[in-house]
């Protein structure tokens, strides 16, 4: 992401001023909302979480210290997912699974202009790694988040989840690995050339 002029608007959004704040958002908005979208995979809870997100960022500015205002911005967004996961967790009626549209993610398949029939393989294979996304335990889920879909390096992620790059490392070679569990075990709610045949090893 360019972050041309971010100081700038950051050292004015310090001292009040709202125009330079609301810039900032404008610039983050999107990767924000995607990333709680990822989490919590509801666009209602996610739209919620990415204002809480940014109306707390707003409210502690002063607590900003020099860090990467990215990664900084993305810890109190990951905390918003957290604290709605506990709630769900304290009112275990809210799915995880629900279905959602969402554009711009590199864990979806490649867009273009497909046939109808590849659009409802594409649509059937983007809610099965939803729906996989949402079994993994928060932590990975975050770090596979921050990586394959926002495109992070691991360096990065550590500073967000602050964290080791070991920890980083392992959270995201565990993820991906429960991902390709769990997909492989709703190998029928994947389109057909997805699935591995009962043959294969």
């Amino acid at each position: 992401m360019d972050t041309t002029g971010e100081p700038d608007l950051l050292a004015r959004a310090r001292k009040g001023e709202l125009d330079a704040f609301n810039a900032l958002v404008e610039r983050y908005q999107g990767p924000i909302y995607n990333l709680c979208l990822r989490m919590l995979g509801s666009p209602q809870a996610a739209e919620d979480a990415a204002q809480e997100a940014f109306i707390s960022a707003y409210r502690h500015l002063e607590r900003f210290r020099g860090e990467a205002f990215r990664s900084w911005l993305y810890r109190i967004a990951a905390n918003a997912c957290y604290d709605e996961l506990r709630r769900r967790k304290a009112r275990p009626s809210v799915s995880l699974d629900q279905p959602y549209a969402d554009e711009d993610s590199r864990l979806d398949p490649p867009s273009g202009e497909p046939a109808l029939e590849e659009h409802a393989e594409q649509m059937q294979l983007r809610e099965a790694l939803q729906a996989a996304l949402a079994n993994l335990p928060a932590e990975q889920r975050l770090a596979i988040v921050l990586c394959d879909v926002q495109g992070m390096d691991y360096a990065e992620i550590a500073a967000v989840t602050r964290t080791s790059l070991g920890t980083v490392k392992s959270r995201i070679n565990r993820g991906r690995l429960r991902l390709r569990v769990l997909l492989q075990a709703q190998a029928e709610l994947l389109p057909s050339r997805f699935r591995h045949s009962g043959e294969e090893t």
